[in-house]
């Protein structure tokens, strides 16, 4: 069963009012209580920017309402309330329970925004005066002589009760309400693709308390959270479109920020924070949202499976074998994880139903122009810059952008985000400025996530050996890392992954990082060689590259992934792979006893495969190994449906070879006329 959304909330929503339950208190702990709740009102700001008005008098009265309880908490009557008198306090006590949360979710809540405020102003101001005028009806039929208060306590319940009938209307400032007229203007002008005025847009940001890049970004992960909150699709059509109004507010009136106020921001998004590699869409190399088993028992993103086999594809990207059907079974466990880990990260995560896409909201024509124009914007600055540091800022936020939606990749890549971007990958800037290095590589991997911009990447000058020359000589990991997933991504259209496969420094670069790399950009690096391995010429590159050598060496970091490399080629390489893949029988032979069952499957596979091929010799150091046997007959019982066939497969060859049956020679007659010399 998939976790729901409710099960673990983005962020506190404002209850009902059928949601408040009267206390069940002893006379004096009422009136306790009551005084406790009303100096906790007290204590909250009123409204920097929006409904200050509302605020600031629902407050001042509560303070005043104060001194009723106090005078009620300190007289003798307090133990000896009439039921009227009791009642009446205990519905007063819900009241302000409402009160402050009403005060807490629009201004001090977690995930409150500004712009969605302005949009529900009217909603909100009436809660205000709604919960005014239940204030006012209790204090009507609150029997104050029988409670003997004092003479100045009295006329200040009358004053309270003359404050709450001023309005009997619900007031709302009127700069309030031209704020969001002039706001919902501006979008529809967006919407007919006319660029604001920026000095005018700034007077609004101001208005609203965002007056730099810091409280924009934070106003965008508010929104971002009020989308999740959100259940009918108009409603998070409008916050789709406010997020891109703020965003291109972020951009041109305050700039570029590169470093992230972290006390500020309450939130990660996964872009920022180190996503374990099983959560992550080996496709899109982003976290899994809605996780599918293919028929290799292979798990990717739903959306970039799908839009992988509908472009004509019949393999499993991970493994290249041949998918037997193309159903897609959600993994529901899985995705269970990745949710319990989101919340740990507290990184929002969002459970779409199977035919959902996640951003499928996205698709708002407001929202689309403001991503356009956001775009256009950045890109214009950035064939403008005159420093390093202003481009360095500006392809940052290229970055961000185009890590969004697939929206933002296309209208990046159709401003001509590209060829500006190339300047930036070479050497010279890596070596002097390498955090721009690493922005403007990590632009064009998040722009190849788009099939269309595969294309433009792969067609636009210099932009393939650009990467390839990060890939090479990077100056840092992370570059290095993400030209490989760069390479990684380009690699998914069949005729660019013969183009690439044929660039030795694509091979070489590959290898040299899986080799010396870190953890992490080691599995970039083989997920790419994976990737170019399933075209039989790019093999025999990788095999004169020594790519099972490089294996050999990884295995024990990373096994899944150098395992299922060796499998795709040793079937494709031939002889001469087969040759070089006979110093890792033993190796393969502990995965079989010790790997994870992909793994295991992997390695019986190639297993069988070098036995088959590489003659009486690969068979005889096979099984040379201790228990052997057994632990092909363990996997016989406990492997996936793959890994028994090629287990059973793998015993009859041992005893065939075991037997010495002529029956064995039949099965290499491959290699009978050209005998294969294996290392001693």
């Amino acid at each position: 069963m998939a976790v729901s959304p409710h099960i673990f909330p983005p962020r506190k929503r404002l209850p009902s009012a059928g949601s408040f339950i009267s206390p069940k208190l002893s006379d004096i702990k009422l009136v306790e209580s009551l005084l406790v709740l009303s100096q906790e009102i007290q204590s909250l700001k009123p409204f920097q920017f929006l409904l200050k008005r509302n605020s600031l008098s629902i407050i001042r009265k509560i303070k005043l309402l104060g001194i009723l309880f106090e005078e009620l908490k300190g007289s003798q009557s307090a133990s000896l309330f009439s039921p009227s008198s009791l009642l009446c306090l205990e519905e007063m006590y819900i009241v302000l329970q409402r009160i402050k949360t009403l005060i807490e979710d629009c201004f001090n809540g977690t995930g409150s925004s500004r712009m969605w405020l302005l949009m529900q102003i009217e909603t909100v101001a009436n809660l205000f005066h709604e919960l005014t005028m239940d204030l006012s009806t209790l204090l009507d039929i609150l029997p104050l002589k029988e409670l003997n208060l004092s003479q100045d306590v009295e006329e200040v319940v009358v004053l309270i009760k003359k404050q709450c009938l001023q309005n009997d209307v619900a007031s709302l400032d009127p700069s309030d309400c031209n704020l969001r007229v002039e706001v919902l203007t501006m979008l529809d002008r967006i919407k007919r693709e006319i660029v604001p005025d920026h000095s005018r847009l700034l007077e609004i940001f101001q208005s609203l308390g965002l007056r730099d890049s810091s409280s924009c970004g934070e106003e965008i992960e508010n929104l971002e959270e009020e989308i999740q909150n959100q259940t009918d699709q108009k409603s998070k059509f409008q916050v789709v479109a406010l997020i891109g109004i703020v965003r291109y507010a972020k951009c041109v009136l305050f700039g570029a920020s590169q470093k992230l106020d972290t006390k500020r921001r309450r939130n990660k998004s996964t872009a920022e924070t180190n996503t374990p590699a099983d959560f992550r869409c080996p496709i899109s190399l982003d976290m899994m949202r809605d996780p599918v088993v293919v028929a290799t028992g292979q798990t990717y993103d739903r959306q970039s499976i799908s839009v992988w086999i509908e472009s004509g594809h019949n393999t499993c990207p991970k493994t290249g074998q041949t998918l037997a059907h193309t159903k897609l079974i959600p993994n529901t466990a899985l995705k269970n994880l990745i949710a319990m880990w989101c919340r740990d990260q507290k990184i929002p995560f969002e459970v779409t139903s199977s035919n959902e896409k996640v951003n499928s909201f996205v698709a708002n024509k407001t929202a689309l122009e403001a991503t356009k124009m956001t775009a256009l914007f950045l890109i214009n600055k950035l064939s403008t810059s005159q420093s390093t540091e202003a481009a360095n800022d500006v392809v940052y936020e290229l970055r961000v952008l185009a890590k969004m939606d697939s929206d933002s990749r296309a209208c990046i890549a159709e401003a001509g985000a590209i060829p500006l971007l190339v300047r930036y990958l070479g050497s010279d800037t890596g070596s002097q400025f390498p955090n721009l290095q690493v922005n403007a590589v990590t632009t064009i991997l998040n722009l190849s996530i788009l099939e269309a911009n595969k294309v433009r990447i792969m067609e636009t000058d210099g932009t393939l050996n650009g990467v390839i020359e990060v890939l090479r000589s990077g100056a840092t990991w992370e570059a290095k890392g993400n030209a490989a997933a760069t390479i990684f991504s380009l690699s998914g259209v069949q005729a660019h992954r013969k183009r690439l496969g044929r660039k030795t420094r694509v091979v070489k670069g590959l290898l040299d990082l899986a080799r010396e790399g870190p953890t992490s950009m080691k599995r970039d690096a083989l997920v790419a060689i994976l990737n170019l391995s399933g075209d039989r010429e790019t093999v025999g590159k990788l095999v004169e590259g020594g790519v099972v050598e490089m294996i050999s060496q990884v295995v024990e970091v990373l096994p899944e992934e150098a395992v299922t490399i060796l499998e795709a080629v040793v079937r494709r390489g031939g002889l001469v792979a087969v040759a070089a893949a006979y110093s890792t029988i033993k190796k393969l032979g502990v995965l079989l006893r010790e790997g994870s069952d992909a793994a295991r499957e992997s390695a019986a596979a190639t297993l069988v495969t070098v036995c088959r091929k590489g003659g009486s010799e690969t068979a005889a150091e096979l099984a040379s190994m201790p228990g052997i046997e057994r632990l092909i007959w363990e996997l016989m019982e406990t492997g996936t449906t793959r890994a028994r066939r090629k287990a059973a497969t793998l015993l009859r060859i041992l005893r065939r070879w075991a037997a010495g049956l002529e029956a064995y020679s039949s099965t290499t007659t491959t290699v009978a006329s050209s005998r294969i010399v294996l290392p001693s």
